[in-house]
């Protein structure tokens, strides 16, 4: 039945925490310490990547978090108008006020973004406030209006560490599963051979890193009290997932793994004793307290919405209705020239082929991982705007990252197996992920330097060569223009991308 093999499945797991005091637990606890600082060191090394501006969508997720802290309000005339050109240019009249249009039926400028960032920037932004008002106050002159740099670089670098967080948790569920050397590798190749990096250092005010950790975070912890959660248990998770929803919305999605344990618990096993089974009534209290905490937690995008657009359930995004419910582009997703996810990052397609071997190690983490896959798939497939218009590969997977490792660390596993020697497996993947990072760093530096379009088709064969020739040519002088002038080095980027969309009537972002 099917409650006998995921017990089996799960059987792995339970005698590692049943023995977790064992020798072999306490060396892989040593193991992981040690690739778990390693990790946190290169994570340091390239901190110096991370850049200090609010810039595009950005704009928006920003806008929340500095309005309230500095001006009390959701009022963001001020954030608009202080936005890149670019932006602004999209949103002004020959005066340079705001369109009329930008306005809602209650008076608020709109804004579709998610408030969910600024909630996991406050935590870290609001003790700067208070910094720089305190130095103020002993005579320094920092402008204490949000957009100085000490906001904006502690904004950044809260991104960075997010996107760090996500990727050492997910490193954590791979190597309870697979062994530690393989999720070792597949965190660094998804670090680095992904989109996840551009979201993480080159345009961290945007919402995909801070989307991959709440992701992240979730998944960690429903697998780590998964069959066996308390009532309190339970709570938190729906806290963690309301904070997955309030920082992407499609986040909801991973609503999936609770679902399928929930039915499982449900259809367990009648041979197991009485004393073994969780009590319906207890489960399905379980059920709805973590429902009830969903809808609680969600309240700050109730809240903003009701607030900016009169209803707490408009999100000022095109209406499911004019959806491509009935004719997605699956394909287009994929592999098109315009931001396919597989095609830009192509690693991901080794990734989500290891998906599928997830289910051998535990029956409900693999299934979930599948069933989330393919309706976020479905989903985005479905967007009437899916490329991500100005996106680096297709930015909208980048919340997927811990499945994406998951995956990839199986396919790792299983292709050590099928070689049968580990150290030849270890060097010919560790030498196949290095391609992979090299061919993406060089694409982000194209993309981030317009030599490709930062929006619609690329031609394949100026990319390509671009890699081989260009790139190589241009690399060390952009490199140290980028550390050292990086502010001229974004006011030419900037002002290329004006001049790439006044060409091409390229829609705004």
């Amino acid at each position: 039945m099917i409650g006998a093999r995921i017990n089996e499945a799960l059987g792995r797991d339970r005698i590692a925490v049943d023995n977790s005091l064992t020798p072999l637990a306490l060396s892989r606890t040593r193991i992981f310490a040690t690739n778990a600082k390693l990790l946190f060191f290169l994570f340091l090394l390239t901190l110096p990547l991370v850049n200090p501006w609010v810039r595009g969508d950005g704009v928006g997720y920003y806008a929340y978090l500095r309005s309230a802290l500095i001006d009390h309000d959701l009022r963001f005339e001020n954030d608009y108008l202080a936005g890149n050109e670019s932006f602004v240019l999209s949103k002004v009249d020959a005066q340079g006020h705001l369109l009329p249009e930008l306005y809602t039926r209650t008076g608020y400028v709109g804004n579709h973004f998610t408030v969910g960032p600024a909630i996991l920037w406050a935590p870290v932004m609001v003790p700067v406030h208070w910094a720089v008002l305190l130095a103020n106050g002993f005579g320094a002159n920092v402008a204490a209006d949000g957009h100085s740099r000490p906001y904006i670089l502690a904004m950044a670098l809260t991104t960075a560490c997010y996107g760090f967080l996500s990727l050492l948790l997910a490193f954590q569920i791979a190597r309870k599963y697979f062994g530690e050397h393989w999720a070792f590798l597949a965190t660094l190749g998804i670090w680095l051979a992904s989109s996840l990096p551009v979201y993480m250092y080159f345009n961290p005010s945007w919402s995909h890193a801070l989307s991959a950790f709440a992701v992240t975070l979730f998944l960690w912890y429903w697998d780590r009290t998964q069959l066996r959660r308390t009532t309190g248990q339970w709570v938190l998770l729906g806290l963690i997932a309301g904070l997955m929803g309030n920082v992407y919305y499609p986040n909801i999605i991973l609503l999936i793994f609770p679902g399928i344990e929930f039915i499982y618990l449900l259809r367990k096993d009648r041979a197991e004793s009485e004393q073994d089974r969780t009590p319906l009534p207890r489960l399905v209290l379980n059920c709805v307290l973590f429902g009830a905490v969903l809808i609680v937690s969600l309240l700050p995008t109730l809240i903003t919405r009701q607030i900016i657009y009169g209803n707490p359930f408009e999100t000022g995004y095109p209406g499911l209705r004019t959806w491509n419910w009935t004719s997605p582009v699956l394909l287009q997703v994929l592999f098109s020239a315009d931001h396919g996810m597989f095609s830009w990052t192509p690693i991901l397609m080794l990734a989500a082929i290891g998906v599928l071997l997830v289910g051998r190690r535990n029956m409900l983490l693999g299934m979930g991982s599948v069933l989330t896959l393919l309706a976020f798939y479905f989903f985005i497939a479905s967007y009437p705007d899916w490329d991500g218009l100005s996106s680096f590969g297709n930015r909208f997977f980048v919340s997927l990252t811990p499945i994406f490792v998951l995956g990839l660390t199986a396919l790792l596993s299983w292709f050590a197996n099928w070689i049968g020697k580990e150290s030849r497996a270890g060097f010919l993947a560790a030498f196949v992920l290095l391609l992979f990072s090299v061919w993406n760093m060089g694409f982000i530096f194209q993309w981030g330097t317009h030599m490709v379009p930062a929006r619609g088709k690329i031609s394949w064969s100026n990319m390509a060569r671009n890699q081989f020739v260009t790139v190589p040519a241009k690399l060390t002088r952009s490199l140290d223009n980028y550390l050292f002038h990086r502010k001229d080095m974004m006011r030419h980027i900037e002002q290329e991308d004006i001049e790439q969309q006044q060409q091409y009537g390229i829609p705004k972002d």
